[in-house]
């Protein structure tokens, strides 16, 4: 019987708590890079014909796009914009003002999620070597690739959900964290906000997110792998 000590029941949950960070890290980063892209903006509202549907320039939907980075930046309550409708009415409505000031508090919890679990990986690293030196490299390297796989699984479950109903995934997702509002309902046909972010742009978005996720995983994951191989040719 193998018998456990306190010692060892806090490394075990401090070395999962890390696993739990690599998949929070990765995914809170790149949906936070996609937030602040003004390119990845510029290059949906071009291939969705944004321009067409609103009646406003590529430029102008650069500036608005520009100015809601901007705004979830900042402290400024509520937005405002300087790009206005074809018509001189304001770009938003409030209803949509609304729910940008709901989506920037979603923003927000990104960067406290990301800042977060960027603070524990890298005290887990250091403060793992300064108490084991050398014997915490098998330990951190499991632990890398125990993350990679987690979130390879994740984004593979996601991904799935996604291909059988993406309508759902979206769904869930604003009621997930828009519960207790219904903001996000817009209309297509008069709502500014909808017609630049139409349903292609955030499933386009979610496959960058999702990638670009999967990517780093697999890196990470590879890595560490192949310096546990070593590490066990080394030993027999």
């Amino acid at each position: 019987m193998v018998r456990t000590t306190p010692l060892g029941v806090i490394s075990c949950v401090l070395l999962v708590v890390f696993v739990l960070c690599i998949p929070a890290f990765l995914l809170s980063s790149n949906l936070t890079w996609a937030v602040n892209s003004v390119g990845l903006y510029a290059y949906g509202f071009e291939k969705h014909g944004v321009s067409e549907t609103t009646g406003l320039s590529l430029e102008e939907l650069t500036v608005a796009a520009q100015e809601m980075v901007q705004y979830f930046n900042s402290r400024e309550e509520p937005i405002e914009m300087t790009v206005m409708t074809p018509d001189g009415r304001d770009l938003f409505n409030e209803r949509e003002v609304d729910h940008l000031g709901d989506v920037k508090g979603v923003v927000r919890f990104c960067y406290w999620v990301q800042v977060g679990a960027a603070a524990y990986l890298a005290a887990f690293v250091v403060g793992g070597f300064a108490w084991k030196r050398r014997r915490f490299a098998p330990s951190l390297l499991w632990g890398l690739a125990g993350g990679a796989a987690m979130a390879v699984a994740l984004l593979l479950a996601v991904g799935l959900a996604g291909l059988v109903s993406f309508d759902w995934l979206f769904l869930s997702f604003h009621h997930l964290f828009f519960s207790g509002t219904d903001t996000w309902i817009l209309n297509p046909a008069t709502d500014y906000l909808i017609m630049m972010f139409p349903w292609g742009f955030f499933y386009d978005s979610a496959l960058y997110i999702a990638g670009a996720t999967l990517v780093e995983a697999v890196i990470v994951g590879g890595v560490a792998g192949v310096l546990l191989l070593r590490r066990r040719r080394r030993e027999t």
